[in-house]
């Protein structure tokens, strides 16, 4: 940096945390309209809403990027200006609300505009500066109660009262009481009379879908007790009390991995995060920020919690248990809870797709409300992996289909563009050692997967097993996307009766099969090789081997009806009668 660039620093700085403080005030307007969008049952606009969100921060990026090559000499990397830009930009950050997330964007802007080699700690955030203490508290975040036996209706109404609602509830009284009946039946501790109890409930509501939760926890003597109240509005009619979720495992779920990002406002973010996982110990913060809607600073997170397992572990790279895909190779590494999936150079004769068509179609995944069965990936550009850890097999795998994404460079192999997910057991596999009761279980979610996939407007494409995963919560999600399309794009069919007894010893079907042509009765034949498989599937799913179910649901979409899906177990709804 000459003399002449004395204070070019301190104003390309200013300009990225600007460009930081526009993303972050449309972020929060889009977040604070949920309110307006579910108290008119506004659902559509509440989807379209959320993808807008997500599509937000590029744009920012892009649009800061643009500024500063147009308005400073930047084009040209100078160590000794980004090493200034930097430490100015810390001191900027120094009791701002959101200094994790500036950070992050502040990365996203240096990347944007310089080369893999300079992405090093001097130049951008590999390691974060900030400290949580010095984070400014949230006074706003928690609202506490005091509740005992003399007051409690009183401060429960008190609580409703400040959540705002413009719709009132249907009948409030009743739902309070059908409320403390199910709280009693669900709290890990004794009910006393006599006992004094604080209760907590985060000032922002969580929204997502058709549902707005109210997210605290009840602390008293005994211990504290988190919950999740779920609240939904019947058009023309109030509000109601749907659901009440105490248990964290229940809890965890609705923050998982294969859920829509909630639209929570908050203006501390690293305060709501800290509370969250208070209520949620096995949480991760990478998850957490992610789904309230800051994904980018999930991707942030892990990657730096995933260079810290680096350290710390010695095994090796290696290819993921499974069939291998068409379209993507997949590795793991087994003391880590995740695949790495890169898209292949050339697919399978029977793809007719491209590279940009698979992106897109992870991208629509990333857009879609993705309700609790589609995992949420993570993307990646120009990845660094230690070229001692792969395995000799992988690496010859990835040499051999991926050659146009591999570089290695010194001691690191540099892949150009991946994708990282939550790793799951493929179904096939997982059924392949499971008892009856567990194999019962497992078609039944695999038909339940299906059936929340048709209201969510999604048709998976390629139904194998393989293309399916079993969660440690018992939970099947669906993993591979490069076929998946939207049932509106489909032309649901039945297979024509044979005209002559030979038409079935023949490989090319007996009957015309259009693009978009699908045959729903080929899920018993095709997707289940085994009799035990097509017979339990038929008991419990049989709807969806008949083309008049999927064109059901179809017209039902086409008219604009946006079903409900379940995000919590029926067991936990509180009853309305």
């Amino acid at each position: 940096m000459n003399q002449s660039d004395q204070g070019l620093d301190k104003l390309i700085a200013k300009a990225i945390l600007i460009g930081f403080e526009k993303h972050y005030r449309m972020f929060t307007e889009i977040t604070l309209a949920a309110m307006q969008r579910f108290e008119q049952c506004q659902w559509q606009q509440a989807q379209e809403a959320s993808r807008e969100r997500i599509k937000m921060y590029d744009l920012r990026v892009k649009e800061t990027v643009a500024y500063l090559k147009k308005t400073f000499d930047v084009d040209v990397h100078d160590q000794t200006l980004w090493q200034s830009v930097k430490k100015n930009y810390c001191r900027i950050l120094e009791r701002h609300r959101q200094p994790e997330l500036a950070e992050t964007f502040y990365n996203s802007v240096f990347c944007q505009m310089f080369e893999r080699r300079y992405y090093n700690n001097d130049n951008i955030f590999v390691e974060s500066t900030v400290q949580l203490s010095n984070i400014p508290h949230d006074k706003n975040l928690i609202r506490s109660y005091v509740l005992k036996k003399s007051n409690l209706l009183r401060k429960l109404n008190k609580g409703l009262d400040e959540l705002n609602f413009e719709p009132d509830f249907i009948n409030r009284q009743r739902d309070i009481l059908k409320l403390l009946a199910a709280f009693k039946k669900r709290v890990s501790f004794p009910i006393e009379k006599d006992t004094i109890y604080r209760l907590d409930i985060c000032s922002s509501l969580f929204y997502r879908n058709k549902v707005a939760y109210v997210v605290g926890r009840v602390v008293c003597a005994y211990g504290e007790q988190p919950f999740m109240l779920a609240i939904k509005n019947e058009l023309n009619a109030g509000l109601y009390f749907d659901g009440l979720i105490t248990k964290a495992s229940h809890l965890l779920l609705l923050f998982g991995f294969a859920r829509a990002y909630f639209m929570a406002y908050t203006e501390v973010p690293a305060a709501m995060v800290s509370f969250l996982q208070s209520i949620m110990p096995g949480s991760r913060r990478l998850e957490l920020y992610s789904m309230i809607g800051l994904q980018k600073q999930g991707k942030t997170e892990f990657y730096r919690d995933f260079l810290k397992h680096l350290e710390t572990s010695d095994d090796e790279f290696v290819i993921a248990p499974g069939i291998k895909g068409m379209v993507m190779t997949v590795f793991t590494l087994h003391s880590y809870p995740f695949v790495f999936k890169v898209i292949k150079d050339k697919f399978a004769p029977s793809k007719k797709i491209t590279r940009q068509t698979v992106k897109e179609k992870y991208l629509l995944v990333k857009m879609h409300d993705r309700v609790g069965r589609m995992a949420d990936t993570l993307e990646y550009s120009y990845v660094a992996f230690p070229k001692h850890r792969f395995s000799d097999e992988l690496l010859a795998e990835l040499q051999q289909v991926i050659p146009s994404q591999l570089t290695v460079e010194d001691d690191y192999i540099v892949i150009r563009h991946l994708y990282i997910e939550r790793r799951v057991k493929p179904l096939n596999i997982y059924l392949t050692t499971a008892d009856q009761e567990n194999t019962r279980h497992a078609i039944d979610e695999y038909g339940n997967t299906i059936r929340q996939l048709i209201k969510a407007n999604i048709f998976p494409g390629d139904m194998l097993l393989k293309n399916f995963g079993m969660t440690k919560q018992g939970r099947v999600v669906f993993y591979d996307y490069d076929e998946i399309t939207y049932m509106t794009d489909c032309n649901f069919r039945r297979i024509p009766p044979s005209r002559h007894p030979d038409d079935d010893m023949f490989d090319i079907p007996h009957y015309s099969v259009k693009e978009g042509d699908i045959f729903p009765e080929e899920i018993a034949t095709v997707a289940l090789t085994t009799e035990q498989h097509r017979s339990l599937f038929r008991e419990m799913h049989s709807e969806l081997l008949d083309a008049k179910y999927w064109n059901g649901r179809k017209e039902s979409i086409e008219q604009g009806v946006i079903e409900d899906v379940n995000t919590y177990p029926k067991a936990l709804r509180i009853s309305r009668r």
